[in-house]
């Protein structure tokens, strides 16, 4: 009977879960404005705080002042990121006969080192390149404009971070009445460890994005190429999708190496380096500002970076660690799903040696107490 019972919870527990993913899924366009206002909300809330706070504000000032702040702050990013995609798309059948030149240019050196036929390389002598950048110019700016935009309603978007701030207190009092098993001194915990985490990801985040938009914008500048500041920080910004951001913003500046410059070898510079840079940033500059801030493994980081593309497109892999991050810590102080907190974050080093490594350490530790306590038993008898 006991056996029967098991098995249908964990059948509703399948049903439970498949109906989560189909709400995800179908209610996009209710769900993902919430969750980025929510983000933004947290981001904003230590202002909030000061003017309440430090200079005695209303609370209903205080929340119309941050939002106004926010409005201003993310319309201007906003405007200079498209004024300078659409100068880009407005140059496109320029940049298209450049890049053509180029091509032209690498196949005679391909031909003169290699051998290589230059028909195999250029069959006819309009270049399918050519044709292909000049007919989609300005879907690759919708494109970029389109996954580098966070406020994706900006209508919206910041009602809802003004209903998240003005009342926060009574969001509060309804997390009470509808976790009333649990104490009000818990869930005041769970959601300062909530809101600390998120504080601390979206402050590293930042940071990493200034530290990196600096040395893009150095190296680019060091090749000479137009725009370096803007393609530089642009290129930060799009640090907010993992692992194929910088991908997305190191095309632009590669692009515009082959259109203005008289050598495909700036090009070529211009891919090293981002790619050191992005080496730097993996390896160091992330790790050292994050560090264990977001305790979310690698396997699960990119596992969620999958399932989040496919429920909410590229919207979907920025929220995907944030999420991921806090259903750690909710997982972690759930009694039951503390397998799952402990499945996201990150293993310890004796998780990753091999077992003959580890017993060699612990028979190194035995050993060295034996002596300690041999020499200790000497010196006791002389």
């Amino acid at each position: 009977m006991k056996h029967k019972i098991d098995i249908s919870h964990k059948a509703l527990n399948l049903v439970g879960f498949i109906a989560i993913i189909a709400i995800l899924f179908f209610l996009k366009p209710y769900i993902v404005p919430i969750l980025i206002a929510i983000i933004l909300s947290v981001m904003i809330f230590p202002l909030q705080l000061f003017l309440e706070k430090k200079l005695r504000c209303s609370r209903l000032f205080a929340t119309s002042t941050t939002i106004t702040i926010l409005l201003i702050s993310v319309g201007t990013l906003v405007f200079l990121v498209m004024y300078e995609l659409q100068s880009f798309v407005n140059n496109g059948e320029d940049y298209t006969q450049r890049i053509s030149e180029a091509y032209t240019s690498i196949a005679h050196s391909v031909e003169s080192a290699f051998g290589i036929p230059k028909k195999e390389l250029i069959p006819n002598e309009k270049l399918p390149i050519e044709e292909l950048v000049k007919g989609n110019f300005e879907k690759i700016g919708t494109f970029l404009s389109e996954s580098g935009s966070v406020v994706s309603d900006l209508i919206l978007i910041p009602i809802y971070c003004f209903f998240f701030l003005y009342y926060r207190s009574f969001f509060r009092v309804f997390a009470y009445k509808v976790f009333k098993s649990q104490t009000k001194s818990f869930i005041n915990k769970l959601i300062k460890k909530v809101f600390i985490l998120q504080q601390n990801y979206l402050n590293g985040l930042l940071k990493v994005i200034i530290i990196v938009g600096i040395l893009n914008t150095i190296g680019l500048l060091a090749l000479g190429i137009e725009n370096a500041v803007f393609f530089g920080f642009f290129a930060a910004i799009l640090l907010l999708i993992p692992y194929i951001g910088v991908l997305i913003g190191a095309l632009l500046p590669t692009v515009m190496a082959l259109a203005t410059k008289d050598s495909y070898w700036y090009a070529v510079g211009v891919i090293i380096v981002f790619g050191v840079i992005q080496f730097f940033e993996g390896n160091f500059i992330t790790p050292k500002i994050t560090g264990s801030k977001v305790s979310v493994n690698a396997f699960v980081a990119i596992s969620s970076l999958i399932l989040f593309a496919m429920l909410w497109g590229v919207t979907g892999m920025i929220l995907a660690l944030p999420i991921t991050a806090t259903l750690k810590v909710i997982f972690d102080h759930t009694p039951g799903y503390e397998a799952y907190g402990f499945l996201i974050g990150e293993p310890v080093d004796r998780q990753l040696e091999s077992t003959r490594r580890f017993r060699l350490k612990k028979w190194k530790k035995i050993r060295k107490q034996k002596k300690s306590g041999n020499k200790r038993l000497t010196q006791g008898v002389s």
